[in-house]
């Protein structure tokens, strides 16, 4: 047991390595364990000066991770607006307002408006209720090339037993406890 105190969870590495983040209390928010954070980044390999979009953001653990780790730029969406005000709070406790941006909107909407903007992302996170990923994955499946730059990847988390791809080959594929991650890339391997 860590002497950390309930409901935080910790940035692994990079510039705010050890830095805690609120979890809020309600809103259904399962953070990202930092065993599978630091084996997505240690796969990953360097993240700096990429533009990164966190999907279903919730403490926004998977984003600030990029950040700290180099990334340029994030885009969080979060559907709450009560986990929202909790996911600004961890932004700005690390300082990374200016490189942030947060849409408080439903999945859908938001990824709609966000490929009308023709903003292509590096790193794309996709870590929804697990109930919901196979009707994530309908979604963003026809949305993979206008939302992923050239060489971008996608890490997608899921119950150990789903099997989301966005209709690409996976690139890597590993079961952590009860999460699968899954990466697909718009090149054709990760280094």
């Amino acid at each position: 047991m860590s002497g950390r105190p309930p409901g935080v969870v910790r940035i692994v590495a990079g510039a705010r390595r050890g830095r805690l983040l609120k979890v809020p209390s309600a809103g259904g928010v399962r953070p990202t364990s930092e065993k599978v954070r630091e084996a997505i980044f240690d796969t990953l390999g360097p993240v700096g000066d990429l533009d990164v979009l966190d999907l279903f953001a919730g403490t926004g653990a998977m984003g600030l991770e990029a950040l700290s780790r180099g990334a340029r730029s994030c885009v969080f969406v979060e559907e709450d607006s009560g986990v929202a005000v909790v996911l600004r709070s961890n932004i700005t406790a690390l300082g990374y307002e200016h490189v942030c941006r947060v849409v408080v909107s439903d999945y859908k909407r938001a990824l709609n408006r966000l490929v009308q903007m023709e903003t292509r992302y590096d790193l794309l996170f996709v870590d929804p209720p697990y109930r919901i990923l196979a009707e994530v994955e309908v979604t963003l499946k026809p949305l993979v090339s206008s939302l992923l730059s050239d060489c971008g990847v996608a890490v997608i988390e899921g119950d150990r037993s789903s099997r989301a791809t966005l209709g690409q080959t996976p690139l890597f594929e590993r079961v952590y406890g009860d999460t699968r991650v899954t990466m697909i890339s718009t090149r054709r391997s990760i280094p």
